[in-house]
């Protein structure tokens, strides 16, 4: 039995360990949850209780004959077991020596792609199963176009179900030369392929002496290995203000996890969307646990940091502001081009208002115009009025006042949003950002103007018909 000193040391041996969150996704039966099932089980990352009840499970169903179906152990709703399908995104967690790993297992069916969608958004590396006797399918090109629309960098094509092909290098080669094809056209840079059973375990865990031709590294290997960090660029400070802390007439705190870049004592902020600046007086770190050192101040926080900022002037900061270096503005507009997936039985309309949830702030926005929609199976564009479930188009965002904006590809924490019915309450919708377009008049402002022409000619009338009133400016 571990002791009390070892059990501590084996959390922190990993917590400092490096987490990879990996999502599979493909057609309908390609093998997406049996695959995970597989890896857990070979990895020794599964309980007797759970192997128990799959074990008794597989004898009910009979998806695999004598075999434990393995997709049980990761399809937890009864008619996700009933149909031998997946229908909600289900999450997994296990470690190897050098990682942790998040897996997010996606639904293969054309009606939850919003699921998928969902599952991908949080991803590093995405996983594309694909079934050795059938090739790239329909739902295969849908889920590659929205891995890559997201942003994930670096996909695996695990070409699965190896053993009923009899492991042909020849059926191997000619689905790596097709999906080459397709990733050009999507322009996914960084791939990645292998051939595995995941029923059988080939090349999942361990390598496969059925596939001699093939050079590579396991599945679980190839992850545990993978160089998935990125550029990140310091000057890029972007912090979403998520509370303002008063807790007496001497303090003010600005609470708030750092979406990208890093911050220390002494820089020149600016506050979005007023654009009135200032700089850091200090950092208090709410990261560190430990009794000695919890909610000490510090000199320089990064991301993804929680930290509160306080400043060393009385400026007006309030939740859904942003603070960023002042020698390093993002854009500020109300009217933005995004990339929308739609996510609701009930279609988008267009002019309708809608709450934008964009990290800490709600805005009311609605969608002016739709530039187009994407056929993602021929990866057409094509002009329509609205959107229906699973549709994914361009559009013109408008909101009711200014946001500062990144673009999705700069940063996905500031550059993403949620759309939500204001009468249900429902998500309806999920965006990115492309690009940020000329500011349109805030309505409020063009009454405002309004209001002030107004007030002007009738003072202007008042002087020429009643001098004798003296009239002041009001």
């Amino acid at each position: 039995m571990l002791g009390i000193n070892n059990i501590e040391e084996y959390l922190k041996a990993h917590e400092n360990k490096d987490m990879l969150r990996f999502l599979t996704c493909g057609s309908v039966d390609d093998g997406k949850s049996t695959l995970i099932g597989r890896m857990l089980y070979d990895s020794k990352m599964i309980f007797d209780d759970q192997l128990s009840a799959a074990e008794s499970e597989s004898k009910k169903y009979g998806t695999t004959g004598e075999k434990i179906d393995m997709a049980l152990l990761v399809d937890g709703l009864q008619s996700e077991r009933e149909q031998g399908i997946t229908i909600d995104v289900a999450y997994r967690f296990f470690a190897t020596q050098n990682r942790k790993f998040i897996i997010a297992d996606t639904p293969g069916h054309e009606q939850y792609t919003r699921n998928m969608v969902t599952g991908a958004s949080t991803a590093d590396v995405a996983i594309v199963l694909i079934d050795a006797r059938k090739g790239i399918l329909t739902q295969t090109k849908r889920h590659s176009f929205i891995v890559n629309l997201l942003g994930i960098e670096h996909v695996v094509v695990a070409i699965n179900k190896m053993d009923l092909v009899d492991f042909s290098e020849d059926t191997y080669n000619k689905i790596k030369q097709s999906y080459d094809h397709l990733a050009d056209q999507l322009g996914i840079k960084n791939r990645y392929y292998i051939p595995l059973s995941a029923l059988d375990g080939d090349n999942v865990v361990d390598k496969s002496i059925k596939t001699p031709w093939y050079d590579g590294k396991p599945l679980l290997g190839l992850l545990d290995s993978m160089d998935i960090s990125k550029e990140i660029k310091a000057e890029n400070f972007r912090f979403p203000v998520q509370y303002v802390n008063r807790p007496n007439l001497d303090f003010r705190g600005f609470c708030g996890t750092i979406s990208s870049g890093s911050v220390q004592v002494g820089d020149e902020i600016t506050v979005l969307p007023s654009g009135k600046t200032t700089k850091v007086k200090s950092i208090i770190n709410a990261g560190d646990t430990t009794e000695a050192n919890r909610n000490t101040t510090t000199n320089y926080a990064y991301a993804p940091m929680a930290i509160t900022i306080t400043t060393e002037d009385e400026v007006d900061i309030s939740r859904g502001d942003m603070i960023v270096h002042t020698k390093n503005l993002p854009k500020v507009s109300n009217s933005l081009k995004v990339m929308l997936v739609w996510m609701d039985e009930k279609p988008m309309n267009i002019g309708r208002t809608y709450d934008i949830k964009r990290a800490t702030s709600v805005i009311t926005g609605s969608f002016e115009h739709i530039n187009y929609k994407i056929d993602v199976n021929s990866y057409e564009r094509t002009q329509v009025d609205t959107l229906e479930l699973n549709d994914i188009s361009s559009c013109k965002m408008l909101l009711t006042r200014p946001i500062a904006a990144d673009s999705y590809k700069e940063n996905k924490e500031t550059g993403s949003f949620i759309v939500v019915d204001r009468i249900s309450n429902n998500t309806v919708g999920a965006g990115m950002i492309v690009g940020v377009t000329k500011r349109d008049e805030d309505k409020t402002l063009s009454n405002h103007r309004e209001y002030t022409k107004a007030e002007t000619a009738l003072n202007q009338y008042i002087r020429d018909n009643f001098p004798e009133w003296d009239c002041k400016e009001v």
